[in-house]
């Protein structure tokens, strides 16, 4: 997450404040372009803190596609397991069957021949077989039901192997996505750190206290009286104010290091509760109410794509991961544009 912007009054309001830094990066982002990290002769604090914002929001939600990328791996992992485990029962199935109706072909042997029927059973073409066997009806009632099964089993365990080459095809390319948005994350982290050393010192100080105000040192905690949306909400606020302090990483769900959506994820886990993995994804994990109605517990996603969310706590204020270099903390709940109020 990114700069930080001027404190609301206490309290929850429908109006969203922007900071002049929040609104220099906007300003900066439309006259630079593509520019580079590294600080221009031009630059100035305001541009300079812009661009440094810029880069952290497009960390953050470079963060949030490298987690997703993550989760589907996990998710595919076991995808492959489940297939790869079905394909080995069906397998040791088709050769208990193969067994079966090899003993009755050798029984048959022994006592003068085999059957043509039963030859043909051994094929390795069964679906020509029931083709032919419906034609020549020289099949009896019982063969017929073995190799129906043969087939069906045939079928099912062929489909589980493209089911598998599927989810493996999808492993890989998720593996690659997130090798691609770790890089993302780190190019973009280095660019902002070269920016900030370029800063003289007055200058990086004033950004770092334009960016990193935390709460109002009057707001304390939520207001007495207020009361959380449920009582695993209560067990989440607790949880999440326990976390404030600890640095922001990218990436990580805790317990030593969060990103925004690890923190609230790992909050209502100590609550019982299991969260998405993505900001995006926790957005939609429960019944989204109005911001003016926010309750302690309820998540507070910023931006229009949701790349960014928090915890309310009460009295206008969030506990969040806000980005690296700036440890859990509170903030005020219209620091950023919300997009959505979730109860979970």
């Amino acid at each position: 997450m990114v700069s930080h912007r001027r404190s609301t009054q206490p309290g929850v309001s429908r109006s969203v404040r922007v900071t002049v830094l929040s609104a220099a990066a906007a300003t900066a982002a439309a006259a630079l372009g593509g520019a580079t990290a590294n600080a221009e002769p031009q630059d100035t604090p305001r541009t300079a803190g812009a661009r440094v914002d810029r880069l952290f929001t497009e960390a953050e939600q470079a963060t949030e596609h490298y987690n997703k990328a993550g989760e589907n791996v996990v998710r595919l992992r076991g995808e492959v397991r489940r297939a790869q485990d079905r394909a080995a029962r069906g397998q040791e199935r088709i050769n208990r069957m193969r067994t079966e109706i090899g003993s009755a072909a050798r029984e048959q042997y022994r006592a003068g021949g085999i059957d043509p029927s039963l030859a043909l059973l051994l094929s390795s073409d069964p679906d020509s077989y029931l083709d032919s066997a419906a034609t020549l009806n020289r099949v009896d009632t019982r063969r017929a039901t073995t190799l129906a099964g043969l087939r069906k089993a045939q079928q099912a365990l062929a489909q589980t192997h493209a089911e598998a080459a599927r989810s493996l095809a999808g492993l890989e390319r998720n593996r690659a996505a997130v090798s691609r948005h770790k890089r993302t994350v780190e190019r973009k982290l280095h660019q902002a750190r070269e920016l900030l050393k370029k800063l003289p010192g007055s200058e990086r100080d004033a950004f770092e206290r334009a960016s990193r105000t935390g709460r109002d040192d009057g707001a304390g905690g939520p207001v007495a009286g207020l009361p959380a949306g449920s009582a695993r909400a209560a067990a989440a606020v607790m949880a999440v104010q326990r976390a404030l302090g600890l640095p922001y990483v990218w990436g990580a769900n805790g317990p030593s290091g969060f990103d925004c959506s690890g923190l609230m994820q790992w909050a209502y886990a100590q609550a019982g509760v299991s969260l998405p993995r993505t900001s995006q994804a926790q957005r939609y994990a429960g019944r989204m109410v109005p911001l003016a109605q926010a309750r302690p517990g309820d998540l507070v996603a910023y931006r229009a794509d949701a790349s960014h969310i928090g915890m309310y706590v009460g009295n206008g204020q969030v506990i969040h991961a806000p980005y690296p270099g700036a440890p859990v903390r509170y903030d005020p709940v219209g620091m950023m544009p919300v997009s959505s109020v979730t109860r979970v």
